[in-house]
Order: C-alpha cells, then structure tokens, then sequence
C-alpha cells in the first residue's frame, strides 16, 4: 500500500501559500512534492496539497494508497463526515473525489502534526522557495 502524507502551508489566511506531500512505499519515499502556489486560504493549500499527491499516484498507478494529513476538516470531508458547504472548497471535493474513484483508497486518517512534519516542511520549503528568487 501507498501512504500519501499531504499538508497545506499559509503565512496568513489567506496568505502566500505552498503545498507539500510525501508518497511512501513500505516506509520508503517514493516522491516528494513541494511548491508554492499562491495566495489563498489554508483549507485551499490543504486540498491543493492532496490533489497535486492524487494526481501523481493516479500518473503512476500507485495504488491502493492511504490518505493521511493533519486537516481534520479535509480528512472528514473525503470520508463523508462532513459535508462540504464552501463554495470555493466544492470544485477541489469534487476533484478529488474523481482522483481517488481512480485508486483503490485503503482509508483517510487524521494524523497529529508531528506526524506529518516532512510534508508541514515541503509546503513551507514552496514558500519559502518562491520568496528566495
């Protein structure tokens, strides 16, 4: 099984934003994700985050996968816990509802922050890139 640890980063909400993920095999990491990409909201740079991990996995056929961030809110939602009532959240839903329809989705799981400290580091290391040229 695949492990996608995903995490947003906002300096501000909104703010400029970046997004980091980390996808890992038997605790091996396969790829890393880290990029800047705007100014936007926290819930935003979450779902951004996730969708950017989706798409790869999706691109490689990597699957089954589990997805794992320190967004409650987020995690809730792709779990059917939630509803999604923002209208700016629904189309990043929506999308990937239609990524993981692709994957066979082992579980979505709420992680503490520690647990998710290198993706927290590649969504900051997008930033703090963007601002470094």
């Amino acid at each position: 099984m695949y492990q996608i640890y995903s995490d947003g980063a906002c300096r501000g909400n909104p703010g400029p934003s970046g997004i980091g993920a980390v996808i890992l095999k038997d605790g091996r990491v396969l790829h890393e994700i880290s990029k800047y990409i705007g100014t936007t909201t926290n819930n935003v740079a979450e779902y951004e985050a996730l969708l950017e991990a989706l798409d790869y996995c999706v691109k490689k056929k990597l699957s089954p996968v589990e997805v794992l961030a320190d967004s409650q809110l987020m995690i809730r939602q792709l779990s059917g816990q939630y509803k999604v009532k923002h209208p700016n959240m629904v189309p990043l839903h929506q999308k990937a509802k239609e990524y993981l329809a692709q994957l066979k989705v082992q579980g979505f799981t709420h992680v503490l922050r520690e647990f998710n400290k290198r993706a927290d580091e590649l969504a900051n290391q997008g930033i703090d890139d963007h601002f470094k040229k």
